[in-house]
């Protein structure tokens, strides 16, 4: 875990096609999660987005009030093309630097693209642009821990350890609906602001 994970590190996965965890479209657990939302107006916020295939499910079923936030510039550019009218949504900057609040954060492979010496710092940012009792809700892979990343590993003795402080765990479970290579190797989690 030497190597520096700072914007021209993604900047560079993108540009050179290194996105192994981009499926292409929004994964089944996040999809029917979202279909289970009834309040549109959720303020959501989608933390290290990438192509932002969540970003398009939520507009196509008619959440409006959706904010992108991305340390790279290449895949906001992507999907501003694909949603010009979405624009202002869509922010480049630094996750941990970023201040305005939510109802509901989406967790989609943003938790482990960080090194993992930054989960207690995501924990303690997470926990303060969430409004009360906002959400996180997504999916953390469920598998061993090493040096070897992104994606990097965990598993949900070391969530429960992380996030209980700062987290009622509403739902921590191994993904049933996960997509096939990633079928055993994803936990789906919903966890509230205390």
């Amino acid at each position: 875990m030497t190597k520096k994970m700072n914007k021209e590190y993604w900047e560079e996965r993108y540009k050179s096609n290194e996105i192994g965890w981009d499926v292409g479209e929004i994964t089944t657990p996040l999809k029917e999660y979202i279909d289970q939302i009834e309040n549109k107006r959720l303020k959501i916020l989608i933390p290290g987005a990438g192509n932002g295939h969540e970003f398009d499910y939520l507009i196509e079923k008619g959440f409006t009030n959706i904010t992108v936030i991305d340390i790279a510039e290449q895949p906001l550019e992507t999907l501003k093309k694909r949603n010009p009218k979405y624009i202002k949504n869509f922010i480049q900057g630094d996750f941990f630097d970023f201040d305005k609040t939510f109802d509901l954060i989406i967790e989609q492979t943003f938790f482990c693209a960080l090194n993992p010496k930054m989960r207690t710092k995501y924990v303690t940012q997470m926990h303060s642009i969430l409004e009360k009792n906002g959400k996180i809700a997504g999916v953390l892979f469920d598998f061993p821990l090493t040096e070897v990343g992104p994606p990097f590993g965990g598993s949900k003795e070391e969530y429960i350890n992380l996030f209980s402080k700062k987290f009622n765990l509403k739902t921590l479970e191994s993904a049933y609906n996960s997509i096939k290579p990633r079928k055993d190797r994803e936990l789906f989690f919903i966890f509230e602001k205390k």
